[in-house]
C-alpha cells in the first residue's frame, strides 16, 4: 500500500520517521524491529521529546538575543519597519541556541511556535520600554519637548488634515479629532496604540521566525535512535 504524507502528500516509504520532501515526522508504519532500528518507542518518545519545550534553557537563549533584539526595534530606531524582520531572525537564532544542548537536536514547528511568542514577548517589551524611557531622556533631559511638540502638530494639522479630507471626512469631524489629537489625552493615547501596534508586529514576526526556525531545521537534524 502508497503511503503518503499528511503534510504535503508526497510518497514515503513505509520505513521512512520522515517525509522525504517536508520533513514531517510520519509514524512509523512497520512492526519489524532490526538491529534496534525503526524501534516504534524509540521513535515516537523522540518525536514527544521534540514537541516539548525545555523552558529553562529556552528562556536562557531568549533573554540573551530578545531583549537587545527589542531595544533595537524601538520606535526611534533607524531600523524603521526592517526591525520586525529582525525580531524573526532573532527567533531563528533563538531556536539554534536551544537546541545546541539538547538531544536531539531536533523540534518540531509548534515547539517553535511556542519559543518564538516568547522571544517576541520579551523582544515587544524591550521596544515599549525603550521607546518610553527614550522619549522621556529626549524630552525632559535633553529638553527636546519643543521639537517633538511642533512635529505632532505639524503632522496632525497638515498631513492628517490632507488625508482625512482625501477620505471625504466632513469639516466639523476633522476638527474634532484634531481638537482631540492636539490634547494630551489624545497624544497619550496615539502614542499608546503605536506601540501596541509595534509589539503585536514584532511577537507575529517572532512566532513565524520561531516555527520557520524549527522547520528549516528540520530538514537537516533527526533524532539519533
Amino acid at each position: 500500500m502508497e503511503i503518503t504524507c499528511t503534510r504535503c502528500h508526497q510518497t514515503v516509504a513505509s520505513g521512512d520517521c520522515y517525509c522525504p520532501a517536508c520533513g514531517l515526522p510520519q509514524f512509523v508504519y512497520s512492526t519489524e524491529v532490526v538491529a534496534g532500528q525503526g524501534d516504534p518507542e524509540r521513535w515516537n518518545e523522540a518525536v514527544r521529546d521534540a514537541g516539548s519545550v525545555e523552558w529553562k534553557p529556552a528562556l536562557r537563549a531568549a533573554l540573551t538575543l530578545a531583549v537587545p533584539a527589542g531595544m533595537l526595534c524601538s520606535m526611534l530606531s533607524p531600523l524603521g519597519i526592517f526591525g520586525t524582520v529582525l525580531m524573526a531572525a532573532t527567533s531563528v537564532w533563538v531556536i539554534v541556541l536551544y537546541l545546541r544542548g539538547r538531544r536531539p537536536a531536533w523540534i518540531t514547528m509548534g515547539a517553535g511556535a511556542r519559543i518564538g511568542l516568547v522571544t517576541g514577548m520579551l523582544g515587544g517589551w524591550s521596544a515599549a520600554a525603550t521607546t518610553g524611557i527614550t522619549l522621556f531622556v529626549m524630552r525632559y533631559w535633553l529638553h527636546q519637548g519643543r521639537f517633538f511638540d511642533d512635529l505632532w502638530l505639524n503632522l496632525v494639522n497638515q498631513q492628517m488634515t490632507q488625508q482625512w479630507a482625501s477620505m471625504g471626512i466632513d469639516a466639523q469631524t476633522i476638527n474634532l479629532t484634531k481638537t482631540w489629537l492636539l490634547s494630551a489625552e489624545g497624544r497619550a493615547g496615539w502614542l499608546l496604540a503605536a506601540i501596541s501596534l509595534l509589539i503585536g508586529a514584532l511577537l507575529l514576526f517572532a512566532v513565524a521566525g520561531g516555527a520557520l526556525g524549527a522547520r528549516l531545521l528540520a530538514r537537516t537534524r533527526r533524532p539519533e535512535l
